[in-house]
């Protein structure tokens, strides 16, 4: 409290202790008094407050108004924050006061003008915690000039309030009628007795009211006031603005002089720096060989993979990349086939092939090529493939992918080696730049380097019609002549399985065959087409199976057609080479196929454990499954054997077959129609198939990075999303105007940074779009929900074959006479017409209006059956 230094200042203190009963502030006493010479009215700033541990109503409130602050404190504030200090208007008081503690009080009523007032002498503080800590007196205290008054009545005065009161009171002003009821002697003993109430006979007239023009009543004027209040909200808002900066950019290097550079390189600075860093250097290179800090750890939760936890500002449609197009060799060409280079980034190989007309022959001769495309370079070809007709399907070999296979339109098998150009091919890469060597090869420097194929089968043992699929067979086993797997020595992809139109699907071997013993010495120009020297004029297919349609004599024309890839552990042997070979050579080395040999198919171990079932797509739209191993007929001569299924799922032609990268059991088969999911061993059907589509699929394929999102792309040069776990009537996503053009094939690429989609049309254009987030992230657990929903699916189509076959085995029921008769008795026509007549005459009279009168006349036995029956249907058509 503060203290009784004057008169003032006691009233004042009355009145802070009001409400604790202590003192009772007079209601006279109205002027504002100023502070004694012992205290100092100061300002508290909220960052003071906190600091000092004397908040407002937190540390200190109007029950406990009083804080003592360490003068130490105060000074070190004086310190630190000098003038801007809240208590460096009594600065000097400070440092003379002699005591430690300084008091603080709480003004919460603003009596001397600020919410804190400090104490100032010693003197004062002990008075005012003395008085603070001193008991409640029994009766107030009261002051001289405070005088206890109490209320007086007054006289009331009218002001006319009592007459809007009487105006609005209810009075009765109609006098009340009185009546009296005499009962006779017999009524008055029915007094109190239960009363049994009855409905009366006598017929009860409702009199409606009616509006009468000769009265009316009049609504008296009533005075009401009304106060329209806005309900109150509390709303901002903040306009973010970049603030404008000057930029500059600088296009020139500033570099050093030659006396410069050496006097910085002979500087004891620079030799300090690099022995002082070195060793955390090397211990930085260490820690990166023994973990990729460039992996991002956040991807593997997966946190932000569903679509509604995508922030808006992602874009989730897909946006150009690049656009690859030369003017040169693509002009008025189309594009079949592509595919990603798999060890050079962003290197892609596209077939063009010949636009061609029902009238243009199938053998015309144009030049054909397979053009090598790079992100560094969209309007010029990096390398050209020169193909002896039309690649329709093509290949990178997986053991070595300078080797590529593809499949010509007269029905060639054609195999080109790139070796000699893997390094003009590296430094197309936008992060690689080796110079390419042109001593090497006889070519100008500004034209597009041409290879020529290595190999190419002869006419007599290629296929009949154009090859529409090729396929290397996976490093890690083998097939002999009569297509029993074996294990691979080399551990290398040496063998082709093609199909074609022509009803077949062959397998092919590139290595030397022990019919080809003597060595060719004579070497070509160019030292790349000796690989597959030994191939010249020789080559045939291996073995081929025909595909015979179930139950017929004719056979299935394959267009593609997929197989289930075989992992087994390396054996001793895998890798090694011949004999000649192995005596100082490199293990990692690729060995030359020319060295590489046939080996006898009876010092080979069979493979028990591999999968020789083929799923092929034939261009009628039925999927066959077919084993590709040959079995002996009845003479005991090998043949191909029967297809163990076949389905017509699809209508037409079959473009698509393909194995899904995340489950080696299902695969992917699209038509012009539609795309059905099958699963490898369920010989019921397919486990899906799409609803019937209104532009015709020309390509599917699979996500790389999400296991249930496939894409289709269509003929009106749009791509569909499907989301397998999500919707399976409608497509998720549609990208509309991908292209122009009828879309020809569609294939996804991925790298840690960046997932590509490259689109390929009949113009001749390759589109690279970079896909979205939401279809590139794994979202949490959608392998194994993928894994529930087709074991779902697998039930069901099993069930619904059980089903069938029990259907099967039930007896036919035989249709038999039945001799009891009709449920329904035969209909009395006449008698319905008469009906008829009577139920009109009352709907009719009902509506007040005349019922038309049918006069009678004769008719003969024609006229009388032509008749009634017309009656008959107009009866029906009213009714109904």
């Amino acid at each position: 409290m503060p203290p009784k230094s004057s008169k003032s200042a006691t009233s004042s203190a009355g009145s802070k202790g009001r409400g604790k009963g202590k003192k009772i502030r007079s209601p006279v006493h109205e002027k504002k008094p100023g502070h004694p010479d012992d205290i100092f009215p100061v300002v508290l700033t909220s960052a003071t407050q906190k600091l000092f541990g004397c908040r407002s109503d937190v540390d200190v409130t109007w029950e406990s108004p009083y804080k003592l602050l360490k003068k130490d404190d105060i000074i070190k504030d004086f310190k630190t924050r000098a003038a801007v200090s809240d208590f460096s208007p009594v600065k000097q008081i400070v440092l003379d006061y002699p005591d430690d503690d300084l008091l603080l009080v709480f003004d919460r009523d603003f009596i001397y003008g600020q919410s804190f007032y400090l104490v100032l002498t010693p003197e004062a503080k002990e008075r005012i915690l003395h008085v603070a800590g001193s008991p409640e007196p029994d009766t107030p205290e009261v002051f001289e000039d405070e005088v206890i008054k109490t209320s007086e009545s007054k006289p009331w005065i009218s002001l006319g309030s009592e007459q809007e009161i009487e105006e609005e009171s209810v009075k009765e002003t109609r006098e009340k009628l009185r009546f009296t009821f005499k009962l006779s002697e017999g009524r008055k003993k029915k007094i109190g007795k239960p009363a049994i109430f009855s409905d009366s006979d006598t017929t009860v007239t409702s009199i409606p009211s009616y509006p009468d023009s000769r009265f009316s009543i009049k609504r008296m004027e009533i005075d009401r006031g009304c106060q329209a209040v806005p309900r109150l909200q509390s709303s901002s808002t903040q306009t973010t603005g970049k603030l404008m900066r000057n930029a500059c950019t600088q296009y020139i290097p500033r570099e050093f002089s030659n006396e410069e550079k050496e006097e910085i390189l002979q500087s004891e600075s620079l030799k300090i720096f690099f022995k002082k860093r070195t060793p955390s250097m090397l211990k930085a290179l260490q820690q990166e060989t023994i973990m990729n800090v460039f992996v991002d750890p956040w991807k593997a939760l997966a946190a932000a993979s569903e679509d509604e936890y995508i922030s808006p500002e992602v874009p989730k449609h897909l946006m150009l990349f690049k656009v690859f197009s030369d003017q040169n060799y693509a002009k008025g060409k189309k594009i079949s086939t592509f595919n990603w280079h798999p060890t050079f980034h962003g290197v892609v190989a596209v077939a063009l092939t010949v636009k061609r007309t029902e009238d243009s022959l199938i053998f015309d001769s144009e030049d054909s090529f397979i053009a090598f495309y790079s992100f560094s370079d969209c309007s010029r070809a990096q390398l050209l493939l020169e193909c002896p007709s039309d690649i329709f399907a093509f290949e990178f070999c997986p053991s070595d992918p300078n080797i590529i296979v593809g499949g010509c339109r007269n029905g060639q098998v054609v195999l080109w080696d790139t070796s000699a150009h893997s390094m003009h091919l590296k430094g197309t890469q936008p992060d690689e730049k080796v110079p390419f060597n042109s001593d090497t090869f006889d070519i100008d420097d500004h034209k597009t380097p041409i290879v020529r194929y290595s190999a190419a089968s002869p006419i007599e043992n290629s296929h009949k019609e154009v090859i529409t699929d090729v396929l290397w067979l996976p490093p890690t086993f083998e097939v002999t002549n009569t297509g029993l797997p074996v294990e691979n020595k080399y551990n290398m992809s040496t063998q082709i399985v093609t199909c074609s139109c022509d009803c077949s699907i062959m397998f092919w071997d590139v290595r030397v065959s022990n019919l080809y013993q003597h060595r060719v010495d004579q070497k070509s120009p160019y030292s790349f087409l000796n690989t597959f020297k030994h191939l010249d004029d020789t080559w045939g297919p291996l073995f081929t199976v025909s595909l015979p349609i179930i139950g017929s004599t004719r056979e299935y024309a394959p267009l593609k057609f997929c197989l289930e890839p075989y992992i087994c552990v390396a054996n001793d042997t895998a890798g090694a080479i011949d004999a000649d070979n192995e005596d100082g050579e490199n293990s990692e080395v690729i060995p030359d196929y020319s060295h590489l040999r046939v080996p006898s198919a009876e010092t080979l171990t069979p493979l028990e454990d591999v999968n020789t079932k083929l799923f092929i797509g034939t261009e009628s739209g039925e999927i066959v499954y077919a084993d590709w191993k040959q079995v002996n007929d009845k003479t005991g001569m090998l043949k191909s054997a029967e297809p163990l299924h076949c389905f017509n799922t699809h209508y037409w032609l079959v473009n698509t077959v393909q194995r899904s990268p995340f489950f080696k059991d299902i695969v992917l088969t699209t038509g012009n129609w539609n795309f059905a999911i099958w699963k490898e061993g369920v010989t019921a059907g397919p486990l899906i198939v799409s609803p019937r589509s209104e532009q015709w699929c020309t390509v599917g394929c699979w996500s790389l990075t999400r296991p249930a999102i496939l894409f289709i792309g269509k003929e009106d040069g749009s791509i569909e999303v499907w989301n397998l776990l999500e919707k399976m009537l409608e497509p998720v996503r549609v990208f509309a105007n991908v292209t122009k053009a009828k879309i020809t094939c569609i294939k996804p690429w991925t790298s840690p940074k960046q997932n590509f989609l490259a689109v390929t049309d009949e113009l001749g254009l390759l589109h690279v779009f970079e896909m979205p987030k939401t279809l590139c992230v794994l979202s949490s657990n959608e392998s194994s929900n993928l894994r529930e929903y087709f074991v779902v699916e697998e039930n069901r189509v099993k069930d619904r074959l059980r089903r069938k076959e029990e259907r099967a085995k039930e007896p036919k029921r035989t249709d038999k006479p039945c001799d009891k008769p009709l449920l329904r008795p035969p209909v009395d026509e006449e008698q319905e017409w008469k009906d008829y007549l009577q139920l009109e005459e009352k709907v009719l009279k009902g509506l007040g209006l005349q019922p038309t009168r049918y006069m009678p006349v004769s008719r003969t036995d024609t006229d009388t059956h032509t008749d009634t029956h017309t009656h008959t249907r107009t009866k029906k058509s009213i009714l109904s």
